[in-house]
């Protein structure tokens, strides 16, 4: 197996801790008798295990072997592989590398386990090359594309030669992507040792369709028409939602995401003092065949605080223009963003009966540069018992209307008053009580 991985040239550069890395190294020792069997056999088990891993959080069935190999193609971002997920495959020189190694892949999909079996006593890899899941979990990773790596998986194991397998591969590339950007919705971002950034997946994103949120139905058409056109490809803005706090603003930018990942959108959350590497995260992302949004939740700036520059700068106005397949969607408690001081006005001027000040017009100027502002107010009363009835009729509570909002009343008034978020409270309530 290692004499075959070593001819590896655009998928060779791997981990020594990755799983084809580390059977590649046992192979080698298990041909030239550097380790005793206990010890093949112990570090055989070690990468099964960890193949077990993900091929439980994958939701990965039949031959495991073969769906890693799979996987380890469809997540291995080369140039090779983003050129393909951008433009799909080409008549470039690189095709011939690239078959070189899709016949090196076809060689490791034929691979007789059966001599090193037979040596050791064991029988693992027939084990994996028809396994039966127990249970199938909840896929911590999206269930559609999983279920594709898996079809590709089947795809690979028919392919004649390695122009078939060529064929296979890139056409996913193009369909689906390549790495974690298709394999995620969302991530976050954190700093590298050496400075560089990391995108983290978030794999537990609440599953909220935009349905699933009751009322503000003007809210969520304008954040559906600017995403839309966003996903389309033709002109769309940053999106400011605010408002109180608990009447779905996050929520509405989380189902969004949801409604429209299969169109290419993936959400990167960022925090308020990772506002200095906004630059390095565009300049990651900006060349990916997919749709971004920069989502910062809670934003609101004191004072005191200057993050707020790099946010401008981004937006609009720094030299490098922001590329079209990035917006940024924010939610905030605070219209202005930034808080105001009565010292703000102490560079009051006054023309013509015109007032201005330097200070007011720069705190200002960060809400002016998002193209869309949502306003998500408290409901009204009436507006908070039609949320409730709703809920509690999804949630298959069996109450009369006029007890549902006799509680509900009582539930706001020592749980934080009126708003989607109580109400959604209210409900888990009840339905924690059986009723």
């Amino acid at each position: 197996m290692h004499h075959q991985i070593a001819k590896l040239i655009i998928y060779g550069d791997m981990e020594k801790d990755c799983i084809l890395y580390q059977f590649g190294e046992i192979f080698r020792s298990f041909e030239e008798r550097r380790v005793s069997d206990t010890e093949l056999i112990q570090n055989i088990y070690t990468q099964i295990k960890k193949l077990l891993i993900i091929a439980t959080d994958y939701g990965f069935d039949h031959n495991l072997w073969h769906n890693y190999l799979t996987f380890y193609l469809v997540t291995n971002e080369n140039p090779f592989s983003i050129t393909c997920e951008k433009v799909g495959a080409n008549d470039g020189s690189v095709n011939n590398f690239a078959k070189n190694d899709f016949r090196v892949f076809k060689a490791l999909f034929e691979y007789d386990f059966s001599k090193i079996e037979q040596a050791l006593g064991i029988d693992c890899f027939s084990q994996i090359s028809d396994y039966k899941a127990i249970e199938k979990k909840e896929l911590m990773y999206n269930k559609n594309v999983s279920e594709k790596i898996i079809a590709l998986s089947s795809k690979l194991e028919q392919a004649k030669d390695e122009n078939e397998f060529f064929d296979g591969v890139t056409e996913f590339y193009k369909d689906y992507g390549v790495g974690m950007f298709g394999l995620n919705k969302a991530f976050r971002i954190k700093e590298e040792a050496d400075g560089n950034i990391a995108f983290l997946p978030i794999n537990n994103m609440d599953k909220v369709m935009l349905d699933d949120l009751v009322g503000y139905e003007i809210q969520k058409q304008k954040l559906v028409e600017n995403t839309a056109a966003f996903v389309e490809g033709r002109k769309a803005n940053n999106v400011l939602l605010f408002g109180d706090s608990g009447t779905g603003k996050s929520t509405s930018i989380k189902a969004i995401v949801n409604e429209f990942y299969p169109q290419g959108l993936r959400m990167i959350e960022i925090y308020k003092h990772q506002f200095k590497d906004l630059s390095n995260v565009i300049a990651q992302i900006k060349n990916r065949n997919y749709r971004f949004i920069i989502y910062m939740d809670d934003l609101s700036f004191e004072e005191f605080e200057i993050e707020y520059k790099f946010l401008k700068a981004v937006i609009e106005g720094g030299v490098e223009t922001r590329p079209d397949n990035i917006l940024i969607y924010a939610t905030s408690n605070r219209r202005h963003l930034i808080k105001e001081t009565w010292n703000d006005r102490n560079d009051m001027e006054q023309d013509n009966g015109m007032h201005r000040s330097d200070t007011m017009e720069e705190k200002l100027s960060l809400v002016n540069r998002f193209g869309v502002t949502i306003n998500y107010s408290k409901p009204t009363q009436k507006e908070y018992f039609k949320i409730v009835i709703e809920l509690a009729k999804r949630q298959g509570i069996q109450m009369s209307e006029e007890e549902l909002c006799k509680e509900a009343n009582k539930w706001e008034l020592s749980h934080g008053g009126i708003s989607g978020r109580t109400a959604q409270q209210f409900i888990n309530y009840l339905a924690g009580k059986k009723i």
